[in-house]
């Protein structure tokens, strides 16, 4: 590990003022906003919040349909992974699955619920399909499938990336032993995965309490904490007590999660040697779960295909006829135009700023011996745990009467907060894997740390910086909870706008913008990793 230098702690000081200002800050001013009442400071806030059954009926609701979701969500990323790394269904099918999966990432969660209101409602395509409403789309069930839908390329993910740690060699040994097909499958596969499995319930369900875009679409009556808080702070007389009660108390599962995740972690468990075995085929396993991903795919992409329809049609679903009035429009409208600059301006700020700060924080903790760089690691945890809408609340009350309320900056730093960690962690786990002796020997040949830094260290970490600039990118461009509370007429970013289109039924404009918004991310996603590509072949 490399001594301090004077430059590292200048950096190190930096970003720990960047997370006291722009993290704990915000969170010890919401907390004790929640205890300020009209007589002075006491519980009366949480005891009034805490006797509105209103309230407590929206938080059952969202611990209800958040449950729901993530069991189904655990069992489906579950057989995805599973048929992506332990069957030998086709090839073709495996990159569909792995790539498709990735698409409700692209769009804002808001979306979700119109394109579910297209396909789904009274007069939407799979409706006209079978004729009849297949089920009532508005409250639990519309909750449940955008919910599913959203929750599920994380879950996916996560699972899949722990199935690259189990040896399938033991697979092939249980069935050699005479183990039942059932007894194998729990030992050799389930038993490896509990750690990931809970995790993957555990983020489903802490990402399903805390989404405000898919109950702002297809909630209707069935109340939900997120709809609460929105109400309470955007309705006609905003209550600032009410709203960091509220917040404070959807803090409470997050931090549950975490705990549950800290707990999970002694299940997970790694193998020192792994073989190069290929698992034999089985034509009813291959069948079977080759018709699983198709129908789990096809069923999650069909909700999607009508936001590409609607647009280039005149009036969806009466009249079919081909137009591009839709898009034109949005095109010759300076207030949309302006709205999807201003989301362009704060993603490409977010994707940028937080990619330095998230790879400078990950450099000091896992390149230098800096004491008390572990405080990073605890901001992590922090950022991982408190909710958008939260963090967006806490802004709100602590930069109200400042010149940062309403402006790009204040929308910026939120985001990168918002999702630090997993970039974060990106650019820890690359750089803790490279030779330690980098540091050291370019101080030998005369070089100083920054000067090998930007000559060794980032050269070989092109593909994780990469791979943090378009996280952050696509994040920002779809972000509503963490922003709803931010935005002003001149800062409105697109998902935001889509927001306030669904008052006025404009969804030709709603799905045009989703659409710009899917597109934008799939060009810099694809550029990413071009350019990821094209570092390594450089590497080489």
């Amino acid at each position: 590990m490399h001594n301090a230098k004077p430059e590292m702690r200048i950096i190190f000081i930096i970003i720990l003022l960047l997370f006291f200002a722009f993290l704990l800050a915000p969170l010890i001013i919401l907390f004790f906003r929640s205890f300020i009442t009209d007589e002075g400071v006491g519980f009366s806030n949480y005891v009034a919040s805490l006797s509105n059954n209103t309230l407590i009926h929206a938080i059952g609701n969202s611990i209800k349909v958040s449950g729901v979701t993530a069991i189904i969500t655990t069992i489906l990323a579950f057989a995805l992974a599973y048929a992506v790394n332990c069957t030998k269904i086709y090839q073709p099918l495996k990159g569909a699955v792995k790539v498709g999966i990735l698409i409700p990432m692209l769009i804002p969660t808001i979306t979700y619920g119109f394109a579910l209101m297209y396909t789904f409602g009274n007069q939407g395509l799979l409706t006209k399909l079978f004729g009849r409403n297949l089920f009532e789309i508005y409250g639990f069930n519309g909750l449940l499938i955008g919910y599913v839908i959203y929750t599920l390329p994380a879950a996916f993910l996560l699972i899949h990336n722990s199935f690259k740690y189990i040896d399938k060699k033991f697979i092939i040994v249980s069935k050699l032993m005479g183990d039942r097909t059932l007894r194998s499958f729990l030992n050799t596969v389930i038993r490896p995965l509990l750690g990931a499995l809970g995790g993957a319930f555990v983020l489903s369900f802490i990402l399903s309490f805390t989404d405000f875009g898919i109950p702002a679409s297809v909630g209707g009556t069935y109340d939900v904490v997120a709809t609460q808080l929105y109400q309470a702070m955007l309705g006609s007389i905003p209550d600032f007590s009410q709203g960091a009660v509220i917040a404070v108390l959807m803090l409470f599962p997050a931090v549950v999660g975490v705990i549950l995740l800290n707990y999970l972690e002694r299940f997970n468990f790694h193998y020192d040697k792994f073989s190069e075995t290929e698992l034999t085929a089985s034509k009813f396993r291959d069948s079977f779960f080759g018709s699983v991903s198709t129908v789990i795919l096809l069923a999650m992409l069909s909700v999607f295909a009508v936001m590409f329809i609607a647009p280039f049609v005149t009036a969806f679903p009466y009249d079919l006829s081909f137009t591009w009035d839709h898009i034109t429009g949005v095109f010759q409208s300076n207030d949309l135009v302006s709205v999807y600059r201003n989301s362009l301006i704060v993603a490409a700020l977010t994707a940028l700023l937080g990619t330095i700060i998230a790879y400078g924080a990950a450099l000091l903790n896992a390149r230098t011996s800096l004491k008390g760089k572990q405080t990073v690691d605890i901001f992590s945890m922090i950022t991982n745990t408190v909710p958008g809408m939260v963090l967006g609340l806490s802004y709100l009350l602590l930069f109200n009467d400042s010149s940062l309320k309403g402006t790009f900056i204040i929308i910026v730093l939120c985001n990168i907060m918002h999702y630090f960690t997993t970039p974060y962690l990106m650019a820890k786990n690359a750089l803790t894997k490279m030779n330690p002796g980098w540091e050291t020997s370019g101080e030998l040949l005369g070089d100083n740390w920054i000067k090998t830094i930007y000559r060794v260290i980032l050269p070989n970490s092109v593909a994780t910086v990469l791979e943090m600039f378009s996280y952050y990118f696509i994040n920002a461009m779809v972000t509503i909870s963490g922003v709803i509370f931010l935005v002003s007429a001149q800062t409105t970013v697109v998902a935001s706008k889509i927001n306030e289109l669904q008052h006025f039924a404009q969804f030709n404009e709603i799905f045009v913008l989703s659409v710009l918004i899917f597109l934008t991310n799939l060009v810099v996603r694809g550029l990413c990793e071009a350019f990821q590509k094209r570092a390594a072949i450089y590497k080489k």
